[in-house]
């Protein structure tokens, strides 16, 4: 018996442990709001967080297709990249399954079911799920900077606009700029 049959053997309860162990790093109000309810309408976060993680367990006992687990992730760090976490605390939550997993083996490494070398190349798989997760991150931050640019740009732009600063050129002075005036 492998690694991945050995902790297929009760998925459920390791999905749970580590929704449980995520809810652990918001604060406790925010844990119980997302905790209570998985409906996707009335707590899309607690619904997407649960879903999600239940994928990328689905796929880090199969065949770890990235193509699959990388939208996976996404969700979850988007949600955790517009929140008030620091980089590390927005991609740990992929490094909680590293000590689920060490918890559940110690039973298998004893019985002989599973093999250390077994444990090293599935926390592998996790470390690949963390750089995943962040370069996710990163892109959600580069993301979200760009934005709160751009909205400062347009208030400045609007605030010059009402203040009477920035005035129309009239389209036959942009042409003469740009040297395009014929004379007739």
């Amino acid at each position: 018996m492998g690694l991945e049959q050995f902790l297929a053997e009760d998925k459920p309860a390791l999905s749970k442990a580590w929704f449980d162990l995520i809810l652990g790093t918001y604060p406790p109000e925010t844990s119980a709001l997302l905790q209570k309810d998985k409906n996707q309408f009335s707590n899309p976060v607690g619904y997407t967080l649960s879903e999600s993680i239940s994928g990328i367990i689905d796929e880090m006992l199969g065949d770890f297709d990235r193509e699959k687990v990388l939208p996976l992730v996404d969700k979850v760090v988007r949600v955790r990249a517009i929140q008030d976490f620091s980089p590390a605390q927005a991609v740990g939550f992929v490094f909680l399954l590293k000590k689920i997993v060490r918890n559940r083996v110690e039973v298998g490494i004893r019985e002989k079911r599973v093999s250390p070398s077994e444990v090293l190349a599935f926390e592998s798989k996790i470390d690949e799920l963390a750089l995943m997760a962040f370069n996710v991150y990163a892109g959600c931050r580069e993301k979200l900077y760009e934005l709160r640019v751009n909205e400062v740009k347009n208030r400045t732009f609007r605030l010059l606009q009402r203040a009477s600063l920035i005035a129309e050129i009239p389209e036959h002075d942009t042409q003469l700029k740009n040297g395009q005036d014929s004379i007739t």
